[in-house]
């Protein structure tokens, strides 16, 4: 069981291991497991990062991210430069069908469009993007269109889920329904309900998951 005071200390120390995060400014604020970050950063990536970190830490329900980017004057760069940057980054990486993915970019926030056949290239499209200089965010619109028509074995997504070590004793239900899955039950934190989902996208035929999973965890009364 965890205070608010608690959880707030493990989410700070959690940003502070970060090795990019060592001199960033995060606020960390915390009320019955929902986190709050706010502060500013010079890239997005020490954003991404800073979410990451608090997303692991045991406790953790949601989410509030408010943490702004500020590039600084050296490492700006115009919209044309960093969209050419992006194309680059797809094209060099061998997950990424570039033929597939519309890049547009506005005030230094990249936005992801088109159709991929699986979820892992759509996230490793933004992977591609997030370590860029000059982007300050990235909108990731790109959907999942899977060239395979079979009937989504709903006992396989459960079996794959058992498989995994973080979730083999959760109370999680798989529902079958055309090309969509959805996921309800309990876990025990945000990482096991991102975990779960990023499973459930690796069934063949799967266009979209819909996450119903709730988060479960004891918290103590603050004094």
């Amino acid at each position: 069981m965890k205070t608010n005071e608690v959880l707030q200390k493990d989410v700070q120390d959690a940003i502070k291991w970060e090795p990019l995060l060592h001199a960033a400014e995060i606020g960390v604020t915390v009320k019955d497991g929902i986190v709050t970050l706010t502060g500013v950063v010079d890239s997005y990536t020490k954003k991404s990062e800073a979410e990451h970190a608090a997303k692991n830490v045991a406790g953790v329900k949601a989410i509030v991210e408010k943490i702004t980017v500020k590039i600084g004057t050296s490492w700006s760069k115009t919209d044309s430069e960093i969209a050419t940057e992006v194309l680059n980054a797809l094209k060099n990486s061998w997950e990424n069908p570039t033929d597939k993915i519309k890049v547009t970019v506005e005030s230094g926030w990249v936005t992801l469009s088109g159709e991929v056949n699986w979820n892992y290239q759509k996230d490793a499209a933004k992977y591609s993007v997030k370590y860029l200089n000059g982007v300050i965010g990235i909108n990731n619109n790109i959907t999942i269109k899977s060239i395979t028509h079979d009937e989504i074995e709903k006992n396989e997504v459960k079996s794959a889920l058992q498989r995994n070590w973080s979730l083999s004793e959760q109370d999680i239900h798989v529902k079958a329904s055309g090309t969509k899955i959805t996921l309800t039950g309990t876990v025990n934190s945000l990482y096991q309900k991102d975990e779960a989902e990023r499973i459930a996208f690796n069934a063949p035929g799967v266009w979209s998951v819909d996450n119903e999973l709730t988060i479960e965890y004891n918290y103590a009364l603050s004094l």
